[in-house]
Parts: C-alpha cells; sequence; structure tokens
C-alpha cells in the first residue's frame, strides 16, 4: 500500500508514490537553468556534503542513479567473472543487474521461514553457510526501508574473514580483508539501524532518487562511503566521482572555472562510465533532503494511522517500523495477507482500485523473471520469498 510522497492535504484520489514537487524545487531548477551551468557543479558538490552529514558519512557522492553508481562501486572494487555477490531473492531486479553486467555471479538468499523473518529482509543466518574465497560483496537490501542491521554484520564478516583465511585477489579487497558490505539502502535514506543512521553502518551504502523515492531528483542517487581503515574515504570518493565521468581527471566544472595556462588539459585515469548527477537534479535534491525531516515525521504519521486502521481489519500483517535500535524510513508501507487471504490479494488490489486508491505488489523474486530463469535461478530455491510476493 502507498504511502507516496504524502503532503497535508493531499486530495483524492490516493495515487502510488507521486513526486512531490513544490514552488521551492521549481524556483531551486529555474536558479539553476538561468545560472548557465547546469551539468556537474557546485550545486551537486553542495548535495554530496549536505548528504554526507545527513547521514553521518565521511563523504557521498552522487550520480545519475542507483544503477549506474552501484556498477561504479563494483568495477573499483574488483569484481569480474569468477567472483560471487550474495544478495536477495527478494529485490528488484536492478540489485542483480549491476552484478551480471560485471561478469559475476549473483547468488540468490532466500527469505527466512515466517517466524524468523526480519520484515523482508534477509538475514546473517542466511548468508553465513554461502560466504566462500569467491564472495565478493554482500549486497543487502532494506525492503520497504526496514533497514539491515549492517554494523553487526560488517563485524560477523571480519569474523569469518579471520577465521577462515581470507584473502582477497584484489587489492582493494585485500586492503579490506574481507568481502565487501554494500547496502542497497535505495528504500531506507533517513531510517536508522544500530543507533546509527542509515548510510553510516556498511562500507558503502547507495541510496536512490528515483521520482517514486522519499526524495526525488527524478532520477538520480548517492553513494555513501564509510570504509574503514585504511581507506581514506575522501581519496575514495574523488575516485569512484572521477569513475562516474568516464574517468577523467577533471570534470567539466574544474576545466572551465580553475585559473591559469592548460586548465583545459585533463587525463584519463581508468575507463570509467557516465553516470554523473547534473546541477540541474542536485538542485531538487537539495530543497527536498531541507524538508524531509518534516517529511519523514508525516510518513510515520500516515503508517501509524494504517498500522491502527489495518489492525482493526484483521486483514493484514503489518510491516516492521522500529525496534532494536531500527527504524524504518517507510518507504513502502508493504502489508502481508494473513493466511486465508492470499487467494483475494488480486480482488483486493482491484476493490481498492474502485475506489481510487493505487496499490502496487513489490516484488517479484528474481527466479520469477524470464531473465534470471533462463541463467539458473530456481523457483525451488525460494519458496519463502516467493510466498512472501503471493501474500503482499
Amino acid at each position: 500500500m502507498p504511502t507516496s510522497n504524502a503532503t497535508p492535504g493531499h486530495p483524492s484520489p490516493i495515487g502510488f508514490a507521486p513526486p512531490f514537487i513544490d514552488e521551492a524545487a521549481i524556483a531551486a531548477v529555474e536558479r539553476v537553468l538561468r545560472s548557465g551551468w547546469i551539468t556537474t557543479g557546485p550545486e551537486t558538490a553542495a548535495f554530496e556534503q549536505e548528504l554526507a552529514q545527513f547521514v553521518g558519512a565521511p563523504h557521498v557522492v552522487c550520480g545519475g542513479s542507483w544503477t549506474g553508481l552501484a556498477g561504479v562501486v563494483l568495477d573499483w572494487f574488483g569484481v569480474g567473472p569468477g567472483d560471487e555477490v550474495i544478495l536477495p531473492a527478494y529485490t528488484y531486479c536492478a540489485t542483480a543487474n549491476v552484478v551480471l553486467h560485471r561478469g559475476a555471479k549473483p547468488v540468490l538468499v532466500d527469505l527466512p521461514s515466517k517466524a524468523d523473518r526480519d520484515g523482508l529482509n534477509i538475514t546473517w543466518d542466511q548468508v553465513a553457510p554461502l560466504l566462500n574465497h569467491r564472495t565478493k560483496v554482500v549486497m543487502p537490501v532494506d525492503i520497504g526501508g526496514w533497514p539491515v542491521q549492517c554494523g553487526e554484520w560488517a563485524t560477523r564478516l571480519s569474523e569469518w574473514a579471520s577465521n577462515h583465511g581470507f584473502e582477497g585477489d584484489h587489492p582493494m579487497q585485500a586492503a579490506l580483508g574481507r568481502p565487501l558490505l554494500l547496502s542497497d539502502a535505495a528504500h531506507s535514506l533517513g531510517g536508522t539501524t544500530g543507533g546509527q543512521p542509515v548510510g553510516a553502518a556498511a562500507d558503502i551504502s547507495i541510496f536512490s532518487f528515483h521520482a517514486v523515492k522519499n526524495i526525488t531528483t527524478a532520477e538520480g542517487g548517492a553513494a555513501a562511503l564509510a570504509l574503514p581503515p585504511p581507506f581514506d574515504n575522501a581519496e575514495v570518493y574523488r575516485t569512484l566521482r572521477s569513475h562516474c565521468l568516464h574517468g577523467q581527471s577533471k570534470d567539466a566544472a574544474a576545466k572551465f572555472n580553475s585559473k591559469g595556462k592548460g586548465n583545459w588539459r585533463y587525463d584519463v585515469t581508468h575507463p570509467g562510465f557516465k553516470c554523473n548527477m547534473t546541477d540541474i537534479q542536485a538542485a531538487m535534491g537539495r530543497v527536498a533532503l531541507e524538508r524531509y525531516p518534516a517529511d519523514l515525521a508525516y510518513r510515520a504519521q500516515l503508517a501509524d494511522r494504517y498500522d491502527e486502521r489495518l489492525t482493526a481489519l484483521g486483514l493484514v500483517e503489518l510491516p516492521k517500523r522500529s525496534g532494536a535500535m531500527r527504524k524504518t524510513a517507510d518507504h513502502l508501507y508493504i502489508v502481508q495477507l494473513k493466511e486465508g487471504f492470499v487467494p483475494y490479494r488480486d480482488a483486493l488490489i482491484e476493490a481498492l482500485s474502485a475506489q481510487d486508491i493505487a496499490t502496487n505488489v513489490h516484488f517479484p523474486p528474481l527466479p520469477l523473471l524470464t531473465a534470471y530463469a533462463e541463467r539458473g535461478a530456481k523457483r525451488d530455491n525460494c519458496p519463502e520469498a516467493i510466498a512472501a510476493f503471493d501474500a503482499a
């Protein structure tokens, strides 16, 4: 069910996550358009700094999408053929697509049994048996905004690596001494885990600013860098930012705004990608981030109202939203139909639609998708994920 990008007085009908674009956002975009500088520049740099402060990470690099940034990070960490990346079967396809693009193998993890569920997230107990010397990255997903306990996972990954004599086959992994903990935090900006903001607990956390997200830049994303020593997060920031722009040693702003002879000269230090964020997008994001604490509070009020009224109906199991030093970002309000009501899911969706209330189902588990079934993903390996999808 939608919480949408809700604002007080939102009129009926209730759409699914309509983007909230106010006059302040329009004015910010107009200001950038009139400035004459519309690609990556000072607005993007300011947005990165404000995001880093908000999530409590040393640095944040913005990009054109979650997918683009994830590809850049996997490339930087040396993910390639022969490597494995552990991730949920219950996720949007982008989580696994970026792994295939690197020539690596997505290792799909089923949800826990219903009695042991942590929302709709995978748990450490399921991940641990799958770790091996080919594991380059572990990528949990914060489904609906409910965060994985990444601080605890990082500690356990280090313990596993120490106990198994783990040695990375790439300089970055050798420096880290264990698989990278890369959080798919597309849904969870503003959530907390282990008492920390999402973005400060995992090695790298990637957020999405797609049109339906809590904060939108139309398209876009941000990678929060919180790598442990010996990594210099400032240096990693500069590297990833360069890799988002084909590996150039200077972006357009540096070439045109610097003074002195030869300011146009640049090098390409890595065959990178093209997924930088523009100042137009960043202007939207800065306005949204400024009002985000108030938006989060309002989303929580709406979700509280759902909790109260849906509990009274007795048809559904409610999403996890708080507990154990964790708090959701209330991105999606994903309910699970109780046993006996599952066969009526589609009829319920149609009935809500007749009342102008839009809903959606998240997410078809990857083995149900043709692209992954053709690559060997088996339905029989994720019965719990499929059951959760059927009840969503």
